[in-house]
């Protein structure tokens, strides 16, 4: 060969084809490429999706815990005072038991109105805070409001209706701080 033309490397020449079998190892390379890109993507889509759900789980268990404590705190502001209502119904009892025993006598006629004052006025701001006497005489028995201490036989009522309030039970908004103490009827036997 002479200088003039040096001889020619087939790779270097753009003209040249490469051998078939090269061809066809870079387009498997790049479609595995390609492939475990797209794989790749769909992996990370799947990810993000994943990731978005439990974003939102913890955005709603928050959501729920913030409204479980405002609920409590409502709730502890709000049945703050039964302590004190509690202390106070034994008050009550002893002005409503001095009332029934001075009514029988007719030299009480002034202490009858000063004590009936005092009850009306206790009453008052107990009902203010929220605390009320529970409704019983008449009404059926409920557990939750009632504690029967007798049950007693009458064709004139039905079974299961308080007769007679023994002791006058109170509840503080919708709980019950002292439950009532009751007669109850049953079927007469």
């Amino acid at each position: 060969m002479s200088a003039e033309h040096p001889e020619k490397d087939p790779s270097q020449d753009p003209n040249t084809e490469a051998p078939q079998s090269q061809a066809t190892d870079g387009n498997a390379s790049t479609d595995e490429f390609f492939g475990s890109a797209d794989d790749q993507v769909e992996k990370l889509k799947q990810d993000l999706v994943d990731a978005e759900k439990r974003v939102l789980l913890a955005q709603a268990d928050l959501e729920n815990y913030r409204k479980r404590v405002r609920r409590e705190r409502d709730d502890e502001l709000k049945f703050a005072n039964a302590p004190l209502l509690t202390d106070l119904l034994p008050v009550v009892d002893n002005l409503q038991r001095a009332l029934q025993s001075a009514e029988g006598s007719e030299q009480a006629g002034g202490i009858i109105d000063g004590i009936k004052l005092v009850e009306k006025q206790l009453l008052e701001a107990m009902k203010k805070r929220g605390c009320e006497p529970i409704e019983a005489e008449g009404q059926p028995f409920d557990p939750n409001f009632h504690e029967a201490i007798m049950q007693q036989p009458s064709a004139d009522v039905e079974p299961n209706t308080v007769l007679m309030v023994a002791q006058q039970g109170y509840k503080l908004f919708d709980r019950c701080i002292r439950a009532s103490q009751v007669i109850v009827s049953k079927s007469p036997d």
